[in-house]
């Protein structure tokens, strides 16, 4: 009798601590109507590009509050590359650049998410772009978390960071007159992040 009580006790002990790891652990979804993935390039030397992606999936597992334990996932359409000209995204779009039609799909995913000072982090992870894959470091800035006029709560995210994009086999280019690159090398990427708790 006392050895059933005691399997029982422990059966219960291991279901309440299981149950309780599996409440603490909280599902995030990007949300597109309030986010923005930009980036911006030189060109000619003397001035910038900016362009953006419409669409994009994003994700974050995390059971700390402070979110210094999440995975990321994140996910770009590079289709849906808009630099508000439609003969340039349409070059981006061609083997010069991101041959989309082979690879459609820019991913990233997380190594770690650490806390730098109060609101500031530094994410680290994987990003492929075509068929090449290497580590980016971004720096982030947490917003906070609240809830919308819906009741639903959010959290917001602001990321910096930049790439080479001959390291992704993005590598045309063409000399200005005075030997100056058409397009520049280094590439500033720039996403504002909400994310919705999934209920």
């Amino acid at each position: 009798m006392k050895n059933s009580f005691k399997s029982f006790l422990f059966f219960v002990v291991i279901f309440t601590s299981l149950t309780a790891v599996s409440q603490t652990i909280k599902q995030w979804k990007v949300d597109d109507v309030h986010s923005s993935v930009k980036f911006s390039v030189s060109h000619l030397v003397i001035s910038e590009v900016d362009g953006n992606f419409k669409v994009y999936e994003g994700n974050i597992t995390a059971a700390k509050p402070d979110f210094t334990d999440a995975v990321i996932d994140f996910s770009i359409d590079v289709n849906s590359i808009n630099t508000d000209n439609v003969m340039r995204d349409g070059h981006l779009k061609s083997d010069d650049f991101f041959s989309a039609a082979k690879y459609p799909k820019m991913v990233f995913k997380s190594i770690s998410f650490k806390k730098k000072t109060g609101k500031q982090y530094e994410l680290i992870g994987d990003l492929t772009i075509r068929d090449v894959t290497k580590k980016v470091v971004f720096a982030v800035k947490y917003g906070g978390t609240g809830k919308d006029a819906y009741g639903n709560t959010k959290a917001g995210f602001k990321l910096t960071g930049k790439i080479n994009r001959f390291d992704y086999g993005l590598k045309w280019n063409a000399l200005t007159e005075l030997g100056g690159a058409t397009v520049g090398k280094e590439v500033k990427l720039e996403s504002n992040l909400e994310f919705t708790l999934n209920k």
